[in-house]
């Protein structure tokens, strides 16, 4: 299975990268020549505007000097078009190259559809194999420190501690430690790029590590671009490290904000937890003062002459219970009262009827009288219709 899972991510990988390709050749194909057209356009007004106002001297001395006005680097050439669908596939979007025709829009919104969802599936899958790889190192360093305490035998043979072997087949490293170790490699790719943007881009330092954030955590403001001057030195050497840096950062930027946000899901739970506790204590007291002067079952007696049987009350199982304001079953409660229930059925029967009735000798010979509760209040009804008849 973990080959079946490796050769499906290495799959989805070149997929992805022929995907680039093809989309940076259909994008290069069609905002090409709309870009060179544009070019052509603007080199003829600069022309008839540098004759009209004789500025042919100005030029040749901004030339001299190093300003370069007329060697634009092309952004939709194979190369730039590359680098764009990089950062659409990437969600990172610097938004220094956008399309420009309505075909290249609409290309746009399917070809970032598929490729986002394809890159997406690939950061899971690369995550997925990161912390797999992240729980063996750490797994064999605690199969080592319990070897070095002597809890495990060196030959790998279970013996006294086949427990703890039978417990490290389930191990699986704290979600902490791993955070721990992406920042650290997050940081340690960010200081690399950082090295390199800062002599070959001209940036500080600090804007390059500003830039690596920007651009691994897919914000992408566009304010700080790589690989956007006219010419670099050992320029195909330089593109093909920073491709190689922007891949890096976003899985691990990514990885990390997918262990970060594991690490607040606990913390939210843990802080509701806390809250549900202080909550249910002061649910309960307020539950046990508004029933202070609530009828509970253990008071609830007839006040009927009855027997001594049904008056003792066995109060040492169900005082706890009152008076925390527990709910108590129904055999706490007959256990509790000693209240007869045919009893209180008859003293509904006779609230039902209105007062207690005296069974006349006509009555009882008829078969209706007897039972309790809504059976009596039936039969009563019932005698006094044969009693009619």
């Amino acid at each position: 299975r973990l080959n079946a899972d490796n050769a499906r991510f290495l799959l989805l990988a070149v997929l992805i990268v022929l995907y680039m390709l093809c989309g940076a050749a259909v994008f290069s194909a069609i905002e090409l020549p709309t870009e060179r057209e544009a070019k052509e356009r603007w080199e003829e007004r600069l022309e008839n505007f540098t004759r009209r106002h004789n500025l042919s001297r100005e030029y040749e001395e901004a030339s001299v000097a190093g300003i370069r006005v007329d060697d634009i680097r092309p952004r939709w050439d194979f190369t730039g078009a590359f680098y764009f669908v990089g950062t659409v596939v990437s969600t990172i979007g610097f938004g220094m190259t956008t399309p420009a025709t309505i075909g290249g829009k609409i290309f746009l919104i399917f070809y970032g559809l598929i490729g986002c969802a394809g890159t997406i599936l690939f950061f899971n899958l690369f995550l997925e194999r990161l912390i797999t790889v992240i729980a063996y190192v750490m797994k064999s360093c605690h199969e080592r420190q319990l070897r070095r305490k002597g809890v495990l035998p060196h030959n790998g043979r279970r013996g006294s501690g086949s427990s703890e072997v039978d417990s490290l087949a389930g191990w699986k490293p704290s979600v902490y430690y791993v955070m721990l170790i992406l920042c650290i490699a997050s940081l340690i790719i960010s200081c690399c790029a950082s090295a390199m943007y800062t002599p070959i881009e001209g940036w500080s330092y600090f804007d390059s590590l500003y830039f690596c954030f920007v651009a691994f955590s897919t914000i992408g403001f566009g304010d700080l671009v790589s690989s956007q001057n006219i010419r670099y030195e050992s320029q195909g050497l330089y593109r093909f490290g920073n491709f190689v840096f922007i891949l890096m950062g976003v899985c691990c930027i990514y990885s990390l904000f997918n262990v970060i946000s594991i690490v607040i899901k606990q913390s939210i739970n843990w802080i509701l937890k806390k809250f549900a506790c202080k909550c249910c204590h002061r649910c309960q007291r307020r539950l046990f003062s508004s029933r202070r002067n609530v009828v509970m079952p253990g008071n609830v007696r007839s006040r009927r002459n009855i027997s001594i049987e049904t008056d003792v009350v066995n109060e040492s199982d169900t005082d706890g219970r009152r008076l925390s304001g527990e709910m108590i079953s129904m055999k706490d409660f007959l256990a509790s009262n000693k209240v007869s229930l045919a009893i209180m059925q008859k003293q509904l029967s006779e609230t039902a009827n209105g007062y207690p009735r005296q069974m006349s000798s006509n009555l009882k010979q008829n078969g209706f009288s007897g039972g309790v509760g809504a059976l009596a209040i039936m039969n009563n009804r019932l005698a006094e219709t044969s009693v009619d008849r």
